[in-house]
């Protein structure tokens, strides 16, 4: 449905808030998938799954902020203002072979404005890729916090069908809306210097990260998984099963032996005597 078809994962990463329809689906997925190859929390107590599961609000609260479609916009838009420069100085090359010198003068002063227009979308470009990198870090750092949290959460429900259970709600920001997709471009006077306030507080956002990052070195250290070894490494329950389907191999072709043909050979040429009977 949503274009996901890696060859291993049958999940792939959580989407973030601004699809909640994706989101939604994902969860669901995930519930249906059961325990294999994720982890088994069917043995943990219910008042224990209820710590791991509002261990989801704490996780989701330091992501960085979701600017993969700014980031888009901003390298589509490098893009068409280098294009355009190179179409402006193609033109005033031309216009100045003619001798009309006022038209390549205007193709020039085209062509250093889109200069100016691409190196104003380079510098959002850089500013965003730093906050997507963070973004990327920080969802490889809790992805099993989130996902042991999110196992928790449909154990709970599993339990008690009736219960009413608030579903879970990620802290994560929100992404950028129509106003910051707005201040991407520049001001209609053709300034190009001034950045963003929302951009501007991606730098900030960005030290606070890795503050937060460098305050959990456990996260980001492979295999390991803070909120299981705060709860007890040793714990079976917390162990994610590592079986995963067992794959029966094909059944081998049996090609019999040539004196095995030459006897069915001579037992379908003897003459059947009950049949003549």
């Amino acid at each position: 449905m949503y274009g996901y078809d890696h060859p291993d994962d049958p999940l792939g990463p959580e989407p973030g808030p601004e699809a909640p329809d994706q989101r939604a689906a994902w969860h669901e997925a995930f519930a249906v998938l059961g325990p294999a190859g994720q982890p088994d929390v069917r043995a943990i107590p219910d008042g224990r799954l209820w710590l791991v599961r509002d261990a989801y609000a704490a996780q989701t609260a330091w992501a960085p902020r979701h600017a993969g479609k700014q980031l888009r916009l901003s390298r589509l838009g490098a893009f068409d203002a280098a294009l355009g420069a190179l179409r402006a100085d193609a033109e005033a090359n031309a216009a100045r072979k003619a001798g009309d010198h006022d038209c390549a003068g205007r193709h020039e002063t085209l062509a250093a404005s889109y200069r100016a227009l691409r190196d104003h979308y380079q510098r959002r470009e850089r500013a965003l890729a730093q906050a997507m990198a963070d973004r990327e870090e920080w969802d490889h750092a809790t992805a099993s916090a989130r996902r042991l949290a999110i196992a928790a959460d449909a154990e709970l429900r599993r339990h008690d069908p009736w219960q009413r259970i608030e579903p879970l709600c990620s802290r994560e920001p929100m992404p950028a809306g129509a106003i910051e997709h707005e201040q991407l471009d520049p001001a209609s006077d053709g300034k190009h210097t001034e950045t963003a306030a929302w951009i501007r507080d991606l730098a900030i956002q960005r030290e606070a990260f890795r503050t937060e990052i460098d305050e959990r070195p456990g996260l980001i250290a492979p295999g390991q998984d803070s909120v299981r070894g705060d709860l007890g490494e040793t714990s079976p329950a917390w162990r994610a099963s590592d079986r995963g389907a067992i794959l029966q191999p094909p059944k081998p072709e049996i090609i019999p032996s040539a004196r095995i043909l030459q006897l069915a050979a001579e037992h379908a040429a003897e003459p059947d005597y009950e049949a003549a009977d």
